[in-house]
């Protein structure tokens, strides 16, 4: 299991849940099977803050894509333009500077780590970013589990999630099904080169309006 596989299941999961909130509303197995995407999404970004050459770059790759997802973010899932919910890369986005500041590796930051989570978790929240503080407890579970063996990990992080999920809906707890798969990640990167990894940054937005033009009947299935 590399990250290439990860992406793909990532991706794919989150297509079926996305498909399921906005054209079916009632059937909670679309809901039930997307619950994989986020915590792959939240464990790949750790994976990544740890290998990228440049992370300072790879924070303003994620905020670069959460504007862009936005206005499609929106149309799809309120028919409208406004600032109400914001888009997943925007949780992406604040747990990638979470972790950077936490990390302190230039020594700019001096600042108590317990004030650094709740402050990130409070801007999440503010924000009503995607998973909102939830998504950056997942977040923080990964990288603070890092340095574990697998089944520790495993341990740590699914009695984590199981007990943030309570701040969500029931069926949020079906993300645990993820943690099998995470467990066993080989540590290999799989398929990789530039249009690969901008197909996986561009599927987010494009499905997104895609789901858009389809729900206003601009685009016939």
């Amino acid at each position: 299991m590399n990250v290439f596989i990860l992406k793909v299941l990532a991706l794919i999961t989150m297509f079926i849940d996305h498909f399921g909130a906005i054209f079916q509303h009632d059937i909670l197995t679309y809901r039930i099977i997307g619950r994989l995407a986020f915590p792959i999404y939240c464990f790949l970004l750790v994976e990544g803050y740890f290998h990228t050459s440049n992370v300072k770059k790879y924070i303003k790759r994620l905020f670069l894509f959460a504007l862009i997802s936005e206005i499609p973010f929106d149309l799809a899932f309120y028919n409208r333009i406004g600032f109400a919910h914001q888009n997943i890369f925007f949780t992406l986005f604040l747990g990638l500077i979470t972790i950077f500041i936490l990390e302190n590796k230039e020594e700019k930051f001096n600042y108590n780590k317990t004030v650094i989570i709740l402050a990130a978790c409070i801007v999440a929240i503010i924000l009503n970013v995607d998973y909102n503080a939830i998504g950056i407890i997942y977040i923080l579970l990964f990288y603070y589990t890092r340095s574990f063996d697998k089944l520790k990990r495993l341990k740590f992080v699914s009695l984590g999630m199981f007990t943030v999920n309570f701040m969500s809906s029931w069926v949020q707890q079906f993300s645990l099904l993820t943690l099998p798969f995470i467990y066993f990640y080989n540590g290999k990167l799989g398929t990789k080169n530039k249009f690969i990894q901008m197909f996986f940054y561009s599927a987010y937005p494009l499905h997104l309006l895609l789901y858009y033009l389809i729900k206003i009947n601009i685009i016939f299935l």
